[in-house]
């Protein structure tokens, strides 16, 4: 009796699937591109932030020892390299986090709900939200170490242009602060977790891909519109003919009164709209974030996206809960 009984015992647990190597396997196309893409992205910083820097920043010192001089060589060719392809990899590792989410609705869950291999997996003696844990773990760890070493490099070829090169971005740059940090990676996280709850709400492939990547969109675009909110800015005041000293990321500027009070810039539809708003002004302010709070805005950028990304996987586990029954997370007997 016991010699037929004991490998029952066992076979439960010796039949259970791996479940990160399957995963690797049935998506081993875009873990290769994913790869190779990492790669890529990697040899053109580097190659940025060495020989295409060097060769901008000797162009602009060229044409800046020229001053008045009508005719004057300078290599302005590299010039215009180095601001054509920082732009496109400033471009491309902004897209990064549309393009996960959009993989992460289509066909980490969307097409496995709509082809039915998820309901096949979870009948062999794999509980559900182990099933999804997976799901979000591994694609998580592999976005999350891409997106930081390109984000990593980024900053490095941006700062090997700060001060050499006269064209150079802003850190407040809409596309440079994101892909200058790690809000880039936080926001990828966001479109993975946004990406597989749209999967699971709409079990197609096609719709899940387009409403993971407007969600992400969605959240970037808050993310955005409170990132300047999220740490205390400083405010700067300059008097009317001077201007108003500082810059950076604004957040708002107007006119000083007498009294000390702030007033938002008017709009003026005429000059004379003008005189009578000016007319009380005796400076203006400005409430901006310096420098000095870049990595303060990057750090709690990216703390709101990963606390989105946590309410995301929070809602996909309700929906897998709806969709596989009360006893998601447990195994069958």
């Amino acid at each position: 009796m016991s010699a037929t009984t004991a490998p029952a015992a066992v076979r439960p647990a010796a039949a259970r699937p791996r479940l990160v190597r399957w995963l690797l396997r049935l998506h081993r196309p875009a873990l290769l591109a994913w790869t190779a893409l990492v790669v890529l992205g990697a040899a053109l910083l580097l190659w940025l932030a060495g020989p295409l820097t060097d060769a901008a920043a000797e162009g602009w010192r060229q044409y800046d020892a020229c001053g008045y001089a009508p005719k004057c060589a300078y290599d302005q060719d590299a010039i215009l390299r180095y601001k054509d392809w920082y732009g496109y990899a400033t471009t491309a590792l902004d897209v990064l986090p549309l393009v996960v989410a959009a993989w992460a609705g289509a066909a980490l869950t969307g097409r496995e709900l709509e082809s039915g291999t998820a309901r096949l997996a979870w009948a062999q003696s794999t509980a559900p939200a182990r099933w999804l844990a997976v799901r979000l773990a591994v694609p998580a760890a592999a976005v999350t170490t891409g997106t930081c070493l390109l984000f990593w490099l980024h900053h490095r070829v941006w700062t090997a242009g700060r001060g050499r090169i006269d064209t150079a971005k802003s850190w407040a740059d809409f596309g440079t602060f994101y892909a200058n940090g790690p809000a880039v990676a936080g926001l990828a996280v966001a479109g993975l977790a946004a990406g597989v709850l749209a999967g699971l709400l709409l079990r197609r492939t096609l719709p899940a891909l387009v409403t993971g990547t407007l969600a992400t969109a969605g959240v970037w675009g808050l993310a955005h519109a409170l990132m300047p909110h999220l740490w205390p800015a400083v405010t700067a005041v300059g008097g009317l003919d001077r201007g108003v000293p500082g810059t950076g990321i604004v957040v708002e500027e107007g006119l000083v009164t007498r009294s000390g009070a702030h007033l938002p810039l008017p709009r003026c539809g005429s000059s004379a709209d003008c005189d009578t708003a000016y007319a009380h002004a005796v400076g203006q302010f400005r409430t901006y974030h310096p420098y000095a709070h870049y990595w303060p805005l990057q750090l709690v950028t990216t703390a709101l996206l990963l606390a989105v990304a946590g309410l995301l996987v929070l809602g996909s586990f309700l929906v897998l809960r709806r969709l596989a029954g009360p006893k998601t997370g447990e195994s069958p007997a």
